[in-house]
């Protein structure tokens, strides 16, 4: 089944297509956590909840596999880059005590993915150090042991960790089909202009869709 995106439609593959969730996690959507303490906000992103929840829904009923992604850095930061920690030159940094616990550090309540998209229990949950998915985690592994090539992609923010999620995917051979209303940033702008660079030169590194169409595809009998 063709859903509409930009370029151009994007062929649907039922039995290699995963939904992967980008970093819908509290540090980012919620007061207190990272994304706040640098002066962002969370409203911006809240958006996206409600279009992720009701497409996870969608999805899960469908029967197709759902990946989620938290970043995040071991309790001693021994993969936190010195450059990393020190970006901003923010009052509060990774690793510091939080309102969540100590800020993106893997086990601490912050660092969870928030309660209205929590995965279900037999859903990968990918905990990466950097912004792509695939840089230092299993991913890779997970997706060709489930034979998937095709990957409907959500979550935020969407110039960074989505963006780059997506170009690792391109290079390695994944078709990306990538949702304008499932995906948010802090600022609007760099949102319209990380999809339009996705679907930019007919495609150069996927497809731009919305949920609304993704799930009515989903409504329908496979092909």
């Amino acid at each position: 089944m063709v859903i509409p995106a930009q370029p151009y439609g994007f062929a649907l593959n039922r039995s290699a297509c995963a939904l992967l969730i980008i970093d819908m996690q509290r540090d980012f959507l919620e007061p207190g956590g990272f994304g706040a303490a640098l002066g962002n906000d969370v409203g911006q992103l809240r958006r996206a909840i409600g279009p992720n929840r009701v497409l996870l829904d969608a999805w899960r009923a469908a029967g197709l596999p759902v990946l989620h992604t938290r970043e995040g850095h071991r309790p001693d930061l021994a993969d936190l880059p010195p450059a990393k920690h020190a970006r901003g030159n923010a009052a509060i940094r990774i690793g510091d005590a939080g309102p969540m616990g100590r800020i993106l550090v893997r086990g601490e309540a912050g660092h969870d993915i928030i309660p209205e998209l929590a995965p279900l229990a037999g859903e990968p949950v990918i905990d990466k150090p950097g912004k792509g998915a695939f840089f230092a985690t299993d991913l890779a592994a997970i997706l060709a042991h489930r034979g998937i090539r095709q990957l409907v992609v959500t979550g935020v923010t969407t110039e960074v960790c989505v963006s780059t999620t997506v170009r690792e995917a391109n290079d390695r051979g994944f078709d990306c089909l990538v949702l304008d209303d499932c995906t948010a940033s802090y600022t609007s702008a760099f949102h319209d202009s990380a999809l339009a660079m996705i679907a930019a030169q007919g495609g150069i590194f996927g497809w731009v869709g919305t949920s609304p169409d993704v799930i009515t595809a989903l409504s329908q009998e496979p092909s």
